[in-house]
């Protein structure tokens, strides 16, 4: 469907521009766009590279060891549908540090492991688990301590200083993360209490 709204999107530009007679400022901001695209996604590389290696180290040294087991307790709150050394809790865990660390990339295949392991914990079926659920509204508001790819992006725009961000991005995800939960703890009570009537 989205591949479809896409491409109708993408040929009703075309067409509007021929009838509008703008086809060479088309041409422009394409290859203009193309070009940004290229340079901003180098420089992504450049600075997820060193945040993966000063990761990797942190994971060597202990550190990380240190930040899941510091978690641990909170994640057992929040999921108390699954057993403590399941192999779900390792990727949850890994999955909210790389997330703190604002590098979104690393998470995913973590993310998409611990989700894995909750539908083989709900026994496979197509209905969504109390504990696929909440993982999925943490992911989406993640707690980010240090916003790497949006430092970086403003690097490439030869940003003054773009670290300034980093408190303003630590108040708002800690309030979507905040209400990410209260909202999912209301509507689970809501469908229990549903249950009992």
């Amino acid at each position: 469907m989205v591949n479809l709204i896409w491409a109708f999107m993408f040929v009703f530009g075309i067409v509007y521009a021929a009838i509008n007679g703008t086809m060479e400022e088309v041409n422009k901001v394409l290859f203009k766009s193309a070009q940004e695209a290229v340079t901003i996604s180098l420089g992504l590389i450049s600075i997820l590279v060193f945040w993966l290696g000063l990761m990797n180290i942190a994971k060597k040294a202990g550190l990380l060891n240190r930040l899941t087991g510091l978690f641990r307790p909170l994640v057992r709150r929040l999921f108390p549908d699954i057993p403590p050394d399941h192999p779900a809790m390792g990727y949850i865990l890994s999955n909210m540090v790389a997330n703190l660390f604002g590098l979104g990339n690393a998470a995913t295949p973590m993310g998409i492991k611990a989700m894995e392991q909750m539908k083989k914990l709900n026994q496979d079926r197509d209905e969504v688990s109390r504990s696929m659920i909440t993982f999925l509204a943490i992911n989406t508001s993640s707690l980010t301590i240090i916003p790497t790819t949006v430092i970086a992006i403003r690097m490439n725009y030869d940003s003054v200083s773009p670290t300034d961000i980093v408190g303003t991005t630590l108040i708002a995800t800690a309030c979507s993360t905040i209400a990410a939960i209260l909202i999912d703890r209301y509507f689970y009570r809501r469908r229990i209490r549903k249950r009992r009537l």
